[in-house]
């Protein structure tokens, strides 16, 4: 494996496919986080252990790249200049000042001010997104076609972001500008095979991962999955991880992932 301690860890593969997780880290600068508060502390807005449930994509050859720094420290998944992903929506921050809840993660006073998100900027984000465009540079050079899958996750109800509670699996290509609608189908029908039920496009449409590495007239496609927590863990402190109910998710997810690679196939000889 290979791995960057600053930033992420990273293990390359052998298909055109690339897995980010980019909201699984928990890590926090001791001096940031003594400017939390209480209830940021919990890091609860964390995508938990999804590079666990992904644990198996490496099997199928696809290269992973994970987020070591909590999304609190700076977001990976939104733009760099700050700008919203939803317009008109409620949306959170580069580096957000409150959780999912609306409460304050910062003390009174101890927000970041713009050179400290600038820093933040340099030191966290520039490094992800560097190592996603090489990487899928070389997919695409070796095999004609590359695939970005962002996984994510998030509680099942979180009003601030949309009303009552969330589809089991959300696949987002932006309206199908991310990814080729052939690509798109396969999936959602992989996805919809299993137990569970899948929008496409509804409320996650995908981040700006996706936004700025789906270009699909130049071979280079992104897909969003957000998930429902509650489907594989406990969405409450201590946030436990339940093994019996991943068992029944991995499958599915797994599909979805083969899906990916059946497509691509295509393109490689």
């Amino acid at each position: 494996m290979e791995n960057d301690s600053q930033t992420y860890s990273f293990n390359p593969g052998t298909t055109p496919l690339l897995v980010s997780i980019p909201h699984c880290g928990t890590l926090v600068p001791p001096e940031l986080l003594s400017s939390f508060t209480s209830e940021a502390k919990l890091l609860a807005d964390t995508d938990w252990y999804v590079d666990q449930l992904y644990g198996f994509a490496a099997e199928l050859g696809a290269s992973v790249i994970a987020a070591r720094w909590s999304r609190y420290v700076i977001d990976l998944n939104r733009a760099p200049d700050g700008q919203a992903l939803y317009p008109g929506a409620n949306n959170t921050e580069l580096c957000p000042v409150t959780t999912f809840d609306e409460q304050p993660i910062y003390l009174p006073g101890s927000e970041p001010d713009v050179a400290e998100i600038g820093q933040r900027r340099v030191t966290y984000w520039e490094p992800y997104h560097a190592k996603i465009a090489e990487e899928m540079n070389r997919l695409h050079a070796r095999h004609d076609v590359a695939v970005l899958w962002e996984a994510h996750s998030i509680r099942r109800q979180v009003p601030r972001f949309f009303e009552g509670r969330l589809t089991d699996l959300n696949l987002g290509s932006l309206q199908g500008r991310s990814a080729a609608p052939e690509l798109i189908a396969a999936v959602a029908e992989a996805g919809r095979s299993g137990p569970f039920a899948l929008d496409v496009d509804s409320r996650f449409q995908g981040g700006y991962l996706t936004r700025s590495n789906g270009r699909p007239a130049e071979g280079l496609h992104a897909l969003q999955m957000e998930l429902a927590q509650d489907l594989y863990m406990e969405e409450t402190p201590p946030f436990a991880y339940r093994e019996d109910l991943a068992a029944d998710l991995q499958p599915t997810l797994r599909k979805m992932l083969e899906a990916v690679l059946g497509w691509a196939a295509g393109f490689t000889g």
